[in-house]
Order: structure tokens, then sequence, then C-alpha cells
């Protein structure tokens, strides 16, 4: 089980690694859209956003389906919801470590006299 998990987490990192890949999933939060929609904006050919849209299918984070001859595209935020739990536990390990850089420097500069202003400089 979590070697399968590790797997999808993998793919879905994979995916979300090409700017490419992140800007068809972005458009594919307004909702369906066909390949060809998907690849308009980027100067490639249909076969290279069909490798894209695969790769992307393969995360899981679209679905394919095919309606004639068009084949249509849609967001499956599923496997974007374990990457977040993912990222969640590294973001709360550095706000932690944060939070303590913060308060040892507020710490030092309580610690520190304030400088009196030189003349001419301004307040």
């Amino acid at each position: 089980m979590v070697e399968q998990e590790t797997h999808r987490l993998d793919a879905v990192f994979h995916a979300l690694g090409d700017a490419t890949r992140r800007q068809m999933l972005r458009a594919l939060t307004g909702g369906e859209r066909s390949v060809s929609q998907l690849a308009e904006p980027f100067d490639m050919s249909l076969a290279a956003a069909s490798k894209h849209i695969k790769v992307l299918e393969k995360a899981g984070l679209i679905r394919r389906e095919v309606r004639w001859r068009t084949h249509t595209c849609r967001l499956e935020p599923g496997p974007l919801a374990g990457a977040h739990d993912w990222l969640g536990f590294y973001e709360r390990f550095w706000t932690d470590r944060l939070d303590v850089l913060d308060a040892l420097l507020r710490e030092e500069n309580a610690g520190k006299p304030t400088a009196e202003p030189k003349e001419g400089d301004k307040t």
C-alpha cells in the first residue's frame, strides 16, 4: 500500500515538474477542455500535447474521454490532495523553524540599545 502511494506521489510530482503541464492543469480548473484547446496556447503539435496529457493521466490528475472524434479532458483533483498533504508536513516543519528564528531575532533585538539619531538625520 505504501509503495503504491509512493509511486502515485512520484507520478504527481513528475507531472507537476513541467511548466506546460502545470498550465494545462490550470486551464482545466475552468472546466473541460479538448486536447486541441489545451495545446492551443503552446507552440506544439497535437502529438506533443497528447504526450503531456498522457503524463497527467498517468498521475491521475486528469481524465480523458473520447466523444466522437474529440478527446475531452477534465481535472481530477484527488491526487493533488495527496501532494498537498505531503507538502504540508514540510510546511509545518519550516514554519516551526522560522518561528524559532523569529523569536531569537526578537530576543536579540530587545537586548540592543536603540541608537540616537545623528544630527542631520531625518526622523
